[in-house]
């Protein structure tokens, strides 16, 4: 499957586009050094990571939108103290300019992280992001105790990189964060590439809390099977947790195009109607979207 053929692909599941939960938009030099941190990052996991769509921020939005992605995020997240609300406020500011994007908060372990969390609540934000690798800091951190409690209590879903891929942390894994899910269990999470590589384990927590959701971010593609292969023993959970599975797709961070996302999960030949689920119809529900109209 070609990009070209991403729309041909879901008007044939009678779908109206696509939702898509796992797309970064950043600012320039954020972006930049994620970039470069990527074109680095072979010696780390003994794979190179070309990025597919290392293009200007409008021709990437083009690019979604002629695919016929109805609705995603921008997906900033904070690395250091300091930075979280800088980025608030820009994402704030992107998805009123588009109003295809989803309004993005990211948050960090530090004073006033409740202040800056509840300003965006308050702006309108539909989903956060959380990067538990990449800012290395333990998601049980008191400082984040009352704001875990206050995500739970407005519904709202985290997207969460809390798995160990493509390297694992100080804190990533199923322990940290299932502890957070045990004091906080009606949390909506949503567990980025389908917790990858302790697939097993974060399918239990969806299984235990209700609440949880997994994205499909690199999971079962040809790049992430040949290192950290989904087991197919678990695909039968694939299936009971059919209504809480979304599409993400990393995009343009892939080392590979869109369509190669898509024609991943095809292959795993879970029916038409758990397609439909993953791709629109679980993240339209969870994310209160309605009805969409035409991209752009």
């Amino acid at each position: 499957m070609l990009d070209d053929d991403v729309p041909a692909f879901w008007q044939g599941l009678g779908l109206p586009g696509l939702v898509d939960v796992h797309v970064h938009f950043m600012p320039r030099r954020v972006m930049d050094k994620v970039w470069a941190y990527f074109d680095s990052v072979g010696p780390l996991t003994g794979s190179r990571w070309p990025i597919a769509y290392r293009t200007e921020e409008s021709d990437r939005l083009e690019r979604l939108r002629t695919m016929g992605v109805r609705a995603f995020p921008s997906l900033v997240y904070a690395h250091k103290p300091g930075m979280a609300a800088w980025l608030n406020a820009w994402a704030t500011d992107f998805a009123n300019q588009h109003s295809d994007v989803l309004h993005t908060l990211t948050l960090y372990p530090e004073p006033g992280v409740l202040g800056y969390v509840s300003e965006a609540l308050s702006a309108g934000a539909q989903l956060v992001k959380v990067h538990v690798q990449v800012g290395a800091y333990d998601p049980r951190d008191p400082l984040l105790d009352d704001v875990w409690g206050l995500l739970a209590d407005a519904g709202i879903p985290v997207v969460t990189h809390c798995g160990s891929g493509p390297t694992p942390g100080a804190f990533t894994g199923p322990g940290p964060f299932g502890e957070v899910l045990a004091r906080h269990p009606s949390l909506t999470a949503v567990i980025a590439h389908m917790g990858m590589p302790e697939y097993g384990d974060f399918l239990g927590l969806a299984a235990s809390y209700p609440r949880v959701h997994l994205d499909t971010t690199m999971a079962f593609t040809d790049f992430t099977e040949a290192g950290m292969p989904f087991p197919r023993a678990l695909r039968p959970a694939l299936l009971d947790l059919a209504d809480r599975v979304l599409l993400g797709s990393d995009f343009p961070n892939t080392p590979y195009p869109y369509a190669h996302q898509l024609e991943a999960l095809q292959r795993l030949d879970l029916g038409d109607g758990w397609m439909r689920g993953v791709l629109y119809d679980n993240a339209a529900r969870l994310l209160r979207l309605g009805s969409l109209g035409s991209p752009g």
